[in-house]
């Protein structure tokens, strides 16, 4: 099964994708250092692939650009078929953002979503520092619904660091600890449908998103 956009189109992810992973780029941007792929081994990849995809509440994608290349993947993970909603993640090679193929990858999907799955609701939850991640989600219809501080991954992160300081707002230290407020967002069919346009201005229509088996 394919999901085809204008630039992007989305199968289910490959083990063979997260291989290719490897030779994606790095964020210089610490705050974004844990979306950097580590070095680990074949048998640590595939065992992260098979965790990913062998939960039948999760659903995994591939996202390749118009060359074919393997430039991200996004899921769908705590899939409640009886609630029709589920929680939404989306990772980039950093060479390949800020060029709106994330933006399209999420509302490409989100006619799959809720057209074809027939769900009613989706989530996800986005660091507030994360502003670009953040602008995406929202011009893809996602909406602030709460905000709660989480402790962040890099306790020993530079409070000089430059990145820190312009975003020091979105930080908390207590008691020697460092947090992080997150934003968590939604987006449901109705506000999907009421949108009635892709980001790019053209019309939501069938022709726009082809689904082949």
């Amino acid at each position: 099964m394919e999901i085809i956009g204008k630039r992007i189109k989305m199968a289910p992810l490959k083990l063979e994708d997260v291989y290719f992973m490897r030779i994606w780029g790095t964020h210089d941007n610490p705050l974004l250092s844990d979306y950097n792929l580590p070095f680990i081994s074949d048998e640590e990849l595939t065992e992260w692939y098979y965790y990913k995809t062998g939960d039948k509440s999760r659903r995994y994608y591939g996202v390749f650009n118009e060359e074919n290349r393997f430039i991200g993947y996004m899921g769908i993970k705590n899939i409640r078929r009886i609630w029709k909603d589920a929680v939404l993640g989306i990772v980039f090679d950093p060479n390949y953002v800020n060029q709106g193929y994330g933006t399209e990858a999420i509302t490409t999907f989100l006619d799959y979503y809720f057209k074809e799955m027939k769900m009613r609701k989706l989530f996800l939850e986005v660091a507030q520092f994360n502003k670009r991640a953040l602008r995406c989600y929202e011009k893809s219809g996602f909406k602030i619904i709460d905000r709660y501080l989480d402790e962040f991954f890099d306790q020993r992160i530079d409070f000089r660091d430059p990145y820190f300081v312009s975003e020091k707002s979105s930080f908390v230290i207590k008691r020697g600890k460092v947090y992080n407020y997150i934003y968590k967002m939604k987006i449901d069919k109705n506000t999907y449908i009421k949108m009635g346009e892709k980001i790019d201005g053209a019309k939501v229509k069938d022709k726009t998103r082809t689904i082949i088996d």
